[in-house]
């Protein structure tokens, strides 16, 4: 009998995923297992570690027909003899920035990534140090000059290793480059607000006036990359995984207080793409149990600010950050951007077209 025991257990920052390490007297395995809410969504990742006893010829049928986990064939091994158990006292587990994919680390070695947009894809995709050719089981995973994932790997601890640093921490510096840029074009901040709950990776909206206009924009959500863009736009992923919110209000139509309650809308949108594993883009649309009296959330888009080709916020990690302005919507508004595929971008353009931009004013539906 093969009975596998868990040697390392680990969920990520927002508790949709965990990352488990198990090890049974054949073989070693890296799994990510989604959280129960999320068990439809996506399903469960595995890598192949190691054997632990001499590699078979040819591929593990008995074990897969007792549903064990399979040893990897020899052809595919480093080691033909099998490697020794693993340590659980050397398993380090390391979640990627944008919280869907894992790296396994062995006394500070690299032994195993599962990359975040294998979850996205119809089959399990992941790369194992023991492996030395492409297998049904694992990649191989080979160094950081040979494979992106390997150097993307290191440049994730990296990061974590910034922010663990009690000197050197990124976001004061980060703060006061989004401030002052923010402060060019929005006029002086009159107020801040904490909108990380009090946990990493901190965030805040900050408020400005300039004109009797209210504005109202987040800082530190671009910190993270937004899951699923890594799949979706491939080598452009760059230009669209990390992004900053903002809502601008005509005083003459709310009161400072009013503004304020509509703008907590932010707050929550905040955290959304990595608490339901999902990502913002242009033209998507949001509902809000703060969106003005008569509306039913809120349609983000770049393009509603007039100036956005001025509005270049600092970079993050070498990545451009995009900023969404939230404009309230309708519910008939929202049924057709949810009708089409390009829906959204449809409804941004009827709303331009009308002359909504990114202040917001009381209007009539476009439909």
């Amino acid at each position: 009998m093969n009975e596998s025991y868990v040697l390392a257990e680990v969920s990520n920052e927002n508790q949709t995923l965990v990352a488990v390490v198990q090890q049974g007297s054949r073989a070693a395995y890296f799994y990510i297992y989604p959280a129960e809410e999320n068990g439809e969504r996506f399903q469960v990742r595995a890598c192949w570690l190691r054997n632990l006893v001499a590699a078979p010829l040819q591929e593990d049928r008995a074990a897969l027909e007792l549903g064990q986990p399979p040893m990897l064939a020899a052809e595919f091994c480093r080691n033909l003899e099998g490697e020794a158990p693993l340590n659980p006292d050397g398993l380090t587990v390391v979640w990627t920035e944008s919280d869907d994919g894992a790296a396994l680390w062995y006394y500070g070695q690299l032994l195993a990534v599962i990359p975040g947009w294998s979850l996205y894809i119809d089959h399990s995709v992941c790369y194992s140090a023991s492996c030395i050719k492409e297998s049904p089981l694992a990649y191989p995973l080979g160094s950081a000059s040979t494979n992106t994932q390997y150097a993307l790997a290191e440049n994730t601890r990296q990061f974590w290793r910034s922010w663990q640093r009690e000197e050197g921490n990124p976001w004061p510096k980060m703060q006061s480059d989004y401030q002052a840029r923010y402060e060019q074009h929005f006029g002086p901040s009159v107020k801040y607000y904490a909108i990380d709950q009090g946990k990493w990776p901190p965030m805040a909206i900050t408020q400005h006036e300039r004109d009797g206009i209210y504005y109202f924009l987040t800082m530190g959500v671009s910190i993270r990359p937004m899951p699923w863009v890594e799949i979706l736009f491939n080598d452009d992923a760059s230009r669209y995984r990390r992004m900053e919110m903002g809502i601008a209000i005509d005083g003459q139509y709310m009161t400072e207080e009013n503004a304020v309650q509509m703008a907590s809308a932010l707050a929550g949108f905040a955290h959304v793409p990595w608490a339901k594993i999902t990502w913002f883009g242009e033209g998507h649309t949001l509902e809000s149990e703060v969106a003005p009296l008569g509306y039913e959330g809120y349609v983000l888009s770049s393009a509603f600010y007039p100036y956005n080709e001025h509005l270049t916020l600092p970079k993050q990690y070498g990545d451009p950050v995009n900023i969404f302005w939230a404009s309230p919507v309708f519910e008939a508004e929202r049924l057709l951007a949810h009708a089409t595929p390009n829906g959204g971008h449809d409804l941004v353009n009827k709303l331009r077209e009308q002359g909504v931009d990114h202040i917001f004013r009381p209007r009539q539906p476009v439909c």
